[in-house]
């Protein structure tokens, strides 16, 4: 078997000063004697230009570029650091190995993936193809079983095969870890997931994890393949290690028997276990590759020294054992303290944000410098509102605006049905969620339900249910339209007599919660969005009132949410600003509850809850605001809320405490 490829003449390298380039902590892992090699790179620190540096190093050291093989979790950031390199060395960015895990497995089984009884002219699956495939399979399996809108659709059947594919376990343990809501389910997807294997083989196609998994198969089953990459790519260098999952773990292990890698990343960084990453990898490297150097990359570019002080604070209180000792170090100047802000609720807080956002760009700070980040989408109603109402623009960076999403406006949807059952258009969106009924017949049904009320001098609410509606009823949505009915009735009693924010609880009690959770993998995610209708509609005494207010805040949120401009305020998730830098930045919600999350604290793991904090606070480069309210208005009976422990945690002389008076002023 012959895999060499044609030789080159050499390439003149320019002579590079790395003393001259680099601080003495990435000199020091850039002429590192080839290793296993971990390199700790907090945030800040440089990382990139210490990769890119690293593989100039080695060429400039007689390392031919077919020898180096460079793995990282986007192509853009592959596409930057190689042609850095081309511009430091002349040496051509498509001369190397270098990209995605899965844009390398790809590569790898078109080379030789007939050795592992792949077919040549194998095709990809994207995303949505692949949700197909496992429709076919379900289906295959048990007919009828995505005809009852409660049980989980093809999109998080996909998630579940997926994540127990990534993480190298089984349906079951993926299930139960990751999407307890169907843990009823878990035989069914088990034989689910096999016949989408085999509907996969029969077709000859491959889906995204599948470009993972069989290059692990590849290397451990094809001995002379393994040996042959395992011997040409005598350097490999692994970025933003810590979101490896077990996977990929296995594979850069399996390539590397030598031990000629090069891991870089931070464990204090380690925040997307929920997709899979595991931070086990990266603190067992040094087990699983004997005499692993450690060097560590702690001058950071970009935070003054209060921030960074904070910071090193926030990971020091970890629990023992949760990572490696590290300590970051400014090399910009001192600038003022970080601030704690105590709000009395959610909307005292916005008002704060706003009034100091003001003050910023009077004082000529530029909008896009200016982030607002939180934990979770719906922490973001009240500032995206108050923003609005203020006439300053701001671009979301982590999904649409709030009551622009599915799950929003679909029970806003029934809202509006309860209220005013002419709305033909509340009606229709939400009916069409159910089996076999699509636009035509949610017309015909709502005709139907009209007459037959009027006919028996019923309310139409009232008439959903009557049996000669129900009779019309496609057959396979019989059982949850009337479901769907009976929770419409119920939001109408409660309306009658009750509040806005009683109707809304009733909403999410009802029909629609059990849709949802069939419908979504982030099930979870997408009921705390509406659970904070709850305390939203609290502010309304009529029904009307609140269904009018969410259509204009829609509208105004929309007039000023744009997509990208030097004028507009950031707002992101904390795990969408990963990565990201900002002259000034405002995290909200540090309440315990919110920030620990309280799934994350009844588990009793909020260390990485932790590592999500300390990834918000190093976001900042000059000024940093950490903002509580003192009371929870998301739903059911106001609660007061206590600061997060990661707030209560901190020596009181690394942040400056902010009151607020009571004309929003600071």
């Amino acid at each position: 078997m012959e895999f060499e490829l044609p030789s080159r003449s050499a390439l003149e390298i320019p002579p590079i000063d790395y003393r001259q380039e680099l601080n003495d902590e990435q000199f020091a892992a850039v002429t590192a004697e080839p290793g296993p090699l971990l390199i700790l790179a907090g945030a800040g620190s440089g990382k990139t230009r210490t990769l890119t540096y690293r593989v100039a190093y080695l060429l400039e050291q007689g390392v031919p570029e077919k020898e180096i093989l460079l793995l990282t979790f986007t192509n853009k950031a592959a596409k930057e650091m190689l042609g850095r390199v081309e511009e430091l060395t002349g040496v051509e960015s498509r001369r190397f190995w270098g990209g995605t895990f899965h844009s390398i497995g790809h590569r790898l089984l078109r080379l030789h993936g007939e050795s592992i009884d792949m077919p040549r002219n194998f095709t990809i699956l994207d995303a949505s193809e692949a949700e197909a495939l496992v429709k076919q399979a379900v289906e295959s399996v048990e007919p009828t079983f995505l005809k009852n809108k409660t049980h989980p659709k093809p999109g998080p059947l996909s998630a579940i095969i997926s994540m127990a594919r990534n993480t190298m376990t089984n349906v079951e343990r993926a299930v139960l870890d990751y999407f307890p809501q169907h843990h009823d389910f878990i035989e069914q997807v088990e034989r689910f997931a096999k016949a989408y294997e085999t509907l996969k083989r029969e077709q000859k196609v491959v889906d995204y994890d599948d470009l993972l998994a069989l290059w692990l198969k590849l290397i451990e089953s094809v001995p002379e393949v393994a040996s042959y990459y395992q011997e040409r790519f005598r350097h490999t260098l692994v970025d933003e290690y810590q979101d490896t999952n077990i996977l990929q773990a296995k594979i850069v292990d399996a390539m590397c028997p030598s031990h000629q890698i090069m891991a870089v990343g931070d464990d204090a960084q380690c925040i997307y276990s929920w997709r899979g990453a595991n931070f086990e990898n990266i603190i067992t490297f040094p087990e699983r590759h004997p005499d692993t150097r450690i060097l560590r990359i702690e001058t950071n570019y970009r935070s003054s020294p209060e921030i960074l002080t904070l910071a090193n604070a926030v990971i020091k209180n970890r629990a023992a054992g949760h990572g490696f000792d590290k300590e970051l170090r400014a090399f910009r100047p001192s600038n003022q303290l970080p601030c704690v802000v105590q709000a009395m609720d959610t909307r005292e807080q916005a008002h704060f944000v706003i009034t100091r956002i003001k003050g910023l760009l009077d004082e000529g700070r530029t909008a896009k410098e200016i982030a607002i980040l939180y934990r979770a989408h719906y922490q973001a109603l009240d500032i995206q509102m108050e923003l609005s109402r203020a006439g300053i623009p701001y671009q979301i960076t982590s999904g649409v605006r709030f009551f622009e999403q599915a799950h929003i406006k679909d029970l806003v949807a029934h809202l509006r049905l309860v209220y005013n059952p002419s709305d033909f258009t509340a009606f229709a969106r939400i009916a069409i969620l159910l089996p076999k009924i699509g636009e035509k017949s949610a017309q015909k049904l709502y005709n139907h339900a009209v007459d037959t009320a009027k006919q028996n001098e019923l309310d139409f609410i009232d008439a959903l249910s009557a049996e000669a509606v129900i009779k019309k009823v496609p057959a396979p949505a019989k059982a949850d339209w009337e479901s769907f009915a009976l929770s419409l009735r119920d939001m109408k009693q409660v309306n009658e007599s009750g509040s806005p924010d009683e109707v809304v609880q009733m909403g999410i009690d009802g029909w629609y919660s059990q849709y949802l959770q069939g419908a979504y993998a982030n099930y979870v995610n997408r009921m705390d969005d509406l659970k904070s209708l709850v305390g939203f509609a609290a502010r309304f005494s009529e029904m009307q009132e609140l269904i009018a207010q969410i259509t204009l805040l829609n509208s105004e949120v929309a007039d000023r949410q744009i997509e990208d401009s030097d004028e507009a305020i950031r707002l992101t998730t904390v795990h969408q600003a990963k990565g990201l830098e900002y002259d000034v930045v405002f995290l909200l919600g540090l309440a315990e509850g919110l920030f620990p999350i309280r799934r994350a604290i009844e588990e009793g793991d909020t260390e990485e809850e932790r590592r999500l904090f300390y990834v918000a606070v190093t976001r900042a480069r000059e000024e940093l605001y950490l903002s509580f309210p003192k009371m929870n208005t998301k739903g059911g009976p106001t609660m007061f809320l206590s600061p997060s422990r990661f707030l209560q945690e901190l020596p009181t002389d690394l942040y400056e405490p902010v009151r607020i008076r009571r004309s929003y002023g600071w």
